[in-house]
């Protein structure tokens, strides 16, 4: 397994510059502090973000670092955490008081799905795109380069294959899922799926204990530099621009700390639109969130898929203008509710729900749109005329929000 540092944050030696590269970047909201004034002053200024170290935690760690925190009256405080299940007790129990986490664990805590059951609340998107399906080298080997010929290996080679998700009713999960049920592999009988924290996928398929993961980046591009993995899919294959990331929180602390919320929502946004307006930026972003207290790679296997250069690990390099967005011109962060209905619809498709939920009900409860355009509309940032978007994904089938019972039930691979 990796061994990492639980620390939270350490000074970064290229602070000063950048800092100084984040005032000269043009703002366009309120003047400094606007939401740290008289009834709007933030009423929790010292907030605990949990994250996972993923390339994707990058605005949350950038706010911190970059001092937009301080702008809007408040202290971000990032704290590393080892899996996805103790980030999930530690929202539930109050140790953290917000985090970079799974679209799909906010939904399925609030729903009580496998675990603790709490209101919980998701106050923005973090990223779109970015995470991957790594195959091991071994199946390579044999021919097994993506879903079509990974279905012919295992149907010529029976035995039982297994692939890691992240947390049961995360994004990855879903994700392999739906890439394995695309190629016409049942994922509930035709494999065994686990789950292993992002930071030990590498380990863990570098000793035999799986076949294939999905997980975020810089763990798929590592297993290519360590020669144990190959990129079969991205996840923008499977969805392009798919929700991902979510700046998650508890129903709780939104009602009793909502100015709070606002304050971190424009920091992060304000980081978000940093790491997107340059290249300069970006390579800065992966040469901070690289460092121990953080992610604890090297930089080089977070530096070139952020900028959409990627390679296969057999000899294919292509550039993919969908890559990891955290601000895209605002179009990354709106908490649309048709995202979150469609987890809850593949949470339903795996047995995950056994009846289907109020899906545009739950989704009202959990995503705060109206935090969200009070946040962006202070800082200039364009807010969608609907909160309802669509989508082909990669079996063809198009995801648009309206009948989240039918689309839910129209599966041919689904649970039984």
């Amino acid at each position: 397994m990796t061994a990492f540092d639980n620390s939270t944050t350490t000074p970064h030696p290229q602070r000063r510059s950048l800092l100084a590269a984040a005032a000269a970047l043009p703002f366009a909201g309120l003047a400094g502090g606007g939401w740290a004034q008289g009834s709007d002053k933030p009423e929790k200024e010292e907030v605990k973000i949990g994250f996972i170290p993923l390339t994707d935690c990058a605005s949350v760690v950038m706010a911190s670092v970059l001092g937009f925190d301080k702008k809007y009256g408040i202290k971000i405080i990032p704290t590393k955490e080892a899996s996805w299940a103790g980030v999930r007790d530690k929202l539930v129990n109050g140790e953290l008081d917000m985090s970079h986490v799974l679209y799909g664990l906010i939904y399925g805590v609030h729903l009580g799905l496998g675990g603790p059951k709490k209101d919980m609340a998701m106050l923005m998107n973090l990223n779109n795109n970015g995470q991957a399906i790594t195959l091991s080298k071994a199946l390579a080997d044999k021919g097994a380069v993506d879903g079509p010929s990974l279905a012919k290996v295992m149907a010529a080679n029976p035995r039982e294959y297994t692939f890691a998700g992240t947390f049961p009713t995360g994004t990855h999960a879903m994700w392999m899922h739906y890439w394995l049920a695309a190629a016409g592999i049942n994922p509930l009988s035709g494999a065994k799926l686990i789950t292993v924290p992002p930071p030990q996928m590498v380990a863990n398929m570098r000793v035999g204990n799986m076949d294939g993961f999905c997980v975020g980046e810089p763990w798929n591009h590592r297993a290519i530099m360590d020669g144990i993995g190959i990129t079969a899919n991205t996840t923008q294959d499977v969805w392009k621009d798919h929700p991902e990331k979510v700046l998650g929180t508890t129903a709780e602390f939104v009602k009793k700390y909502p100015n709070t919320c606002r304050a971190v929502i424009m920091a992060v946004l304000e980081a978000s639109r940093w790491i997107d307006a340059s290249l300069s930026n970006k390579l800065k972003m992966a040469e901070t969130v690289a460092q121990k207290a953080y992610i604890n790679t090297g930089v080089d296997a977070i530096n070139q898929r952020i900028l959409g250069r990627y390679q296969n690990g057999l000899g294919k390099t292509w550039d993919d203008p969908n890559h990891m967005k955290f601000f895209n011109d605002g179009a990354v962060n709106y908490p649309y509710l048709s995202d979150g209905m469609w987890f809850l619809t593949q949470h339903k498709r795996w047995g995950l729900l056994k009846s289907h939920p109020d899906y545009l009900g739950v989704a009202k409860q959990i995503n705060q749109t109206a935090l969200y355009k009070q946040a962006a509309g202070a800082l200039g940032i364009s807010i969608p005329k609907s909160d309802f978007r669509s989508a082909k994904l990669m079996d063809g089938v198009v995801w648009d929000g309206k009948d989240p019972a039918k689309y839910a039930d129209s599966f041919k691979i689904k649970a039984a």
